[in-house]
């Protein structure tokens, strides 16, 4: 079993910036594809991005790509997202998730989630 804790969310204007952390639990955090996901009110979840065991091969959503980077520190059980340029559009919950796979936008594929951090970013 994985656990995953996110931290970092909170309120921010349009154009700001936040950095979102990911914490496993798991010692062998460099077997799993990290993924964040997001969920807004009313609306499904939603890929953001992905990146593989060893940071090899990564993925975003076009949504935030050349806005968002994803990137992970395995010595640490570490996974972080940097948001810049966020705008209103981005608000939502966001979710850390981890699968013993490679990378996937598909939610269903992965099997460990974290509680979600909420970001707002206001207009």
């Amino acid at each position: 079993q994985v656990q995953l804790v996110e931290s970092g969310g909170g309120l921010v204007q349009a154009g700001g910036s936040l950095r979102l952390s990911c914490a496993a639990s798991e010692r062998t955090f460099n077997a799993y594809t990290m993924g964040w996901f997001r969920q807004a009110p009313g609306k499904e979840r939603e890929f953001v991005a992905a990146i593989g065991r060893f940071s090899g091969y990564i993925s975003y959503a076009d949504s935030v790509k050349g806005r968002f980077t994803i990137s992970r520190d395995n010595a640490k059980n570490m996974g972080y997202l940097q948001m810049n340029s966020l705008k209103p559009e981005d608000t939502a919950v966001y979710y850390c998730a981890a699968r013993a796979g490679t990378v996937t936008r598909i939610g269903t594929s992965y099997n460990y989630w974290g509680q979600g951090t909420q970001v707002t970013v206001s207009s």
